[in-house]
């Protein structure tokens, strides 16, 4: 019986360990224990410190500018900046120059330091907060990324194929219901 209590004790501190080293998006929890990067708030992490006042400026115009569009977060998301590619890796992400990860966190990376790109992955978190994170993932591919694509204010006239598409239906969806009911009519879908 104590053999099995013991078991059951050391297995309950080791799950976390475990996910820790084999599911990498899981340090968006607590990057700070990722080599380099220093939370400088509860809102900004940061891999080069001599970079906080850029990314302050990322974060504070990307959050008023995506409120007006979507709403008010019901909690402001946190923002990890990563100067390094390596730093990204280590996030356990290569090739986005951003990525949102539930309502934990998003994570920039050295490419991705752009308003439109942090606006992008800001509207996925309000996503996340409306839809429900499990409920975000069931959504269509058209109105997630459409909306991300379409709401940030994304420059880009072209986007590569299926981002194009779903852009354009979401705009062509959006035509139709109109903003003034947007997180209404998204649930619907």
């Amino acid at each position: 019986m104590k053999k099995l209590l013991l078991l059951s004790a050391l297995l309950i501190l080791l799950t976390p360990i475990a996910a820790w080293a084999i599911y990498k998006p899981m340090r968006v929890l607590a990057p700070d224990w990722v080599g380099g990067v220093v939370c400088i708030s509860t809102e900004i992490c940061i891999e080069d410190k001599s970079k906080y006042e850029l990314a302050e400026t990322l974060y504070r115009e990307s959050l008023h500018d995506i409120s007006l569009v979507v709403g008010k977060f019901q909690q402001n998301p946190r923002v990890i900046f990563c100067s390094t590619e390596d730093c990204y890796r280590s996030l356990g992400f290569k090739r986005a120059s951003a990525t949102n990860v539930g309502k934990s966190g998003i994570v920039i990376s050295p490419r991705g330091w752009k308003a439109y790109y942090l606006r992008h992955e800001m509207i996925h978190h309000r996503q996340a907060e409306e839809f429900g994170v499990i409920s975000s993932l069931l959504k269509p591919e058209w109105l997630m990324e459409g909306m991300a694509y379409s709401l940030s204010d994304d420059p880009r006239k072209k986007l590569s194929g299926r981002w194009q598409a779903a852009r354009e239906r979401f705009n062509n969806w959006l035509n139709k219901v109109g903003t003034d009911n947007l997180w209404e009519e998204a649930r619907k879908i």
